[in-house]
């Protein structure tokens, strides 16, 4: 049942997983959060969730564009369920923000692979990377994926390089100009600080801390299999799956580094464990196996949820 409607790429694939999505978003800020809605944080909402119901449509452009994965709706599919599965990240709108602007990045550097328009691209990345920079600091980590594609891909060209700081400088002109008319001048060096809340690091919540280590460990494994999998797909797929496996460590350690009691970053992991399950549920090829595992994928998620629902 599951696997013949998203097992395809339909336009209603759109609409069940958006409207889910939909609801699931206002249920949360409803019964888990207990958000109270004046009009102000009526319209941040409204906004905040549009944000994240455009961030299916970028992670299914991503997946199509370079293919990383078959012709199905499979990664939005379990895009959407991984909100499920950590609820808590709807409550940090600048995980949602940062998350967006991070997928951004991911679409232009993983372009760069067709050897046209590096630097374009290349400036491309480097603004959205230090836009998402604006919502978490360590975001400015992913700037180790610009670099690490550009020394696989062309790396000998110093303009492709110097970009980069072009890209840099361009953004933190404006961006300084902009606050200076929002008379925030000192944001930059207020925000830029780098701390580390070690006590948050050390003291995590247990149901947290258990949930996620499960989500890092099946990531792991995975991640492991799609490069034993796919090593003999070519140089071009495997290099792309490699860079996606950077995105994820990189994201598991911007989590860490911004972890406090009200930062909940592990969404901006969401795009690179969704290639890797993807891939392998593509690669069942019993149909009474694959639909088991896509049912138990939904309904266990839901019941964890519930679950939370009931005890919070």
């Amino acid at each position: 049942m599951i696997s013949s409607i998203f097992g395809k790429t339909k336009p209603i694939n759109f609409i069940i997983l958006l409207g889910f999505l939909f609801l699931f978003y206002w249920t949360v800020q409803v019964y888990l959060f207990e958000t109270d809605f004046s009009t102000k944080q009526m319209a941040v909402e409204i906004l905040v969730l549009s944000i994240l119901l455009f961030s299916v449509f970028i992670v299914d452009f991503i997946v199509n564009r370079n293919k990383l994965t078959g012709a199905n709706s499979y990664a939005i599919f379990f895009y959407t369920l991984l909100f499920v599965v950590f609820p808590e990240t709807l409550s940090d709108s600048n995980a949602i923000l940062c998350s967006l602007f991070l997928l951004l990045a991911t679409r232009r550097v993983l372009s760069i692979k067709s050897l046209k328009n590096i630097r374009s691209k290349a400036f491309d990345a480097t603004l959205w990377v230090l836009a998402a920079s604006l919502f978490y600091d360590w975001a400015i980590l992913y700037m180790v994926l610009v670099f690490v594609t550009i020394y696989i891909y062309e790396p000998k060209d110093i303009k492709n390089w110097l970009v980069i700081l072009s890209a840099g400088f361009s953004f933190f002109m404006i961006t300084y100009v902009v606050l200076v008319l929002a008379n925030s001048s000192d944001f930059l060096i207020q925000h830029y600080s780098f701390e580390i809340d070690y006590a948050a690091i050390y003291a995590p919540k247990w149901d947290s801390s258990i949930k996620v280590s499960a989500y890092i460990s099946i990531n792991l494994i995975l991640a492991f299999w799609c490069f034993l999998a796919l090593g003999k797909a070519g140089a071009g797929k495997i290099i792309t799956i490699r860079l996606v496996a950077l995105s994820f460590v990189l994201g598991l350690l911007l989590n860490l580094l911004v972890q406090t009691e009200s930062t909940y970053a592990i969404m901006i992991t969401f795009f690179p464990s969704v290639i890797f399950i993807c891939n392998y549920i593509e690669s069942i090829k019993r149909q009474n196996i694959l639909e088991l595992a896509l049912v138990l994928s939904v309904v266990v998620p839901l019941l964890a949820f519930l679950a939370k629902l009931w005890v919070g």
